[in-house]
């Protein structure tokens, strides 16, 4: 039997780019806790790199093992990339313009959205493009 792929829009209050990505940590932070395998997509180099840096100081309590793009993705629950497509992950971030083609591998999806008028004019058309290919839906709108 094939899945459904849960797909879950969190919209974060304000139009800040790092509130996003921290916000985007913290999800990672919960799916590796509960032992989830995630990978989060992104646009470019640069924004992978900025999580990967945001990823080593966000949180003081923990350690969150992850790797740009790595060649063996067994040695990393946490992968981050933007041109890459992950062997075998549960959770996708996808915090990139575009909704990536592999996205149905997963079993959970993660859309983060802000206030900014143009990236919620994508997030809109990424909801209908989820729904049309029968994801399960499921809107967040968080407090500041």
């Amino acid at each position: 039997m094939e899945h459904v792929t849960k797909v879950d829009f969190y919209l974060v209050q304000g139009k800040d780019t790092p509130r996003r990505y921290r916000f985007a940590c913290r999800l990672v932070d919960k799916a590796y806790t509960l032992g989830h395998r995630v990978h989060i997509h992104t646009d470019s180099a640069h924004t992978a790199s900025q999580l990967d840096d945001l990823l080593w100081s966000f949180h003081d309590r923990s350690f969150i093992p992850h790797e740009i793009e790595p060649q063996n993705q067994a040695q990393n629950p946490v992968t981050i990339g933007h041109g890459w497509v992950p062997e075998q992950c549960d959770v996708l971030i996808n915090l990139a313009a575009e909704i990536p083609e592999f996205f149905s591998r997963f079993k959970r999806v993660a859309e983060v959205i802000d206030q900014d008028e143009h990236r919620r004019e994508r997030g809109r058309t990424h909801y209908r493009h989820y729904r049309n290919h029968g994801c399960a839906l499921t809107h967040h709108e968080l407090q500041p």
